[in-house]
């Protein structure tokens, strides 16, 4: 089972420039460590030179590398921050999400579990059907059938939940088109 996570990089970026469309500048927290980092950074920073925006590029992998990541992101002065992804920033998508409120910084996220703690918007893969996918094949394994000839199923369902409340706090009027490709908002 995999999901889609670099693929959707791009769209990252453009529902956060939706969500603040005045910046000029966003940013891109990564964990150098992934080995998906280089591909990841090379097609948002494509996506972003398309909208027009320049896209500064953090690493973090580390608790202190997140705490120098912020105080960066207050010198850099972005619109917005974009977390994708990656083993070790979904293990700290909470404290993510509150230190990016905290510094009033609209930030979209690849897991649902930081929207409800305070961030603005997620846009990913659903990790329920993943898991049930792979309950169907244990099961199938389990009565005979050889794993090795199984396929690889890769998520295409992909959500997008924006916290209304986070909006409000930072001050942001989220567009209406916004709204209607939500497929969960947030009071």
């Amino acid at each position: 089972m995999t999901y889609l996570s670099v693929e959707i990089g791009p769209k990252l970026l453009e529902f956060l420039h939706e969500a603040v469309p005045t910046a000029t500048a966003m940013a891109l927290l990564v964990n150098p460590s992934n080995p998906n980092t280089d591909t990841e950074s090379r097609s948002l920073q494509d996506a972003a030179h398309t909208l027009g925006l320049e896209l500064q590029i953090l690493n973090a992998s580390t608790d202190q590398d997140i705490n120098a990541a912020f105080a960066r992101l207050a010198q850099l002065r972005v619109g917005g921050l974009i977390v994708p992804s990656d083993a070790f920033l979904n293990t700290r998508a909470e404290e993510l999400a509150r230190q990016a409120l905290l510094h009033r910084l609209p930030a979209i996220f690849q897991t649902r579990e930081s929207i409800v703690t305070g961030g603005l918007m997620s846009y990913a893969g659903g990790a329920a059907e993943v898991y049930r996918q792979a309950g169907v094949y244990t099961g199938r394994i389990l009565k005979g059938e050889n794993p090795a000839e199984l396929p690889v199923i890769q998520a295409t369902k992909v959500e997008l939940v924006v916290n209304l409340k986070t909006a409000k706090t930072l001050g942001l009027t989220l567009p209406m088109a916004l709204f209607g490709r939500a497929d969960e908002v947030i009071e």
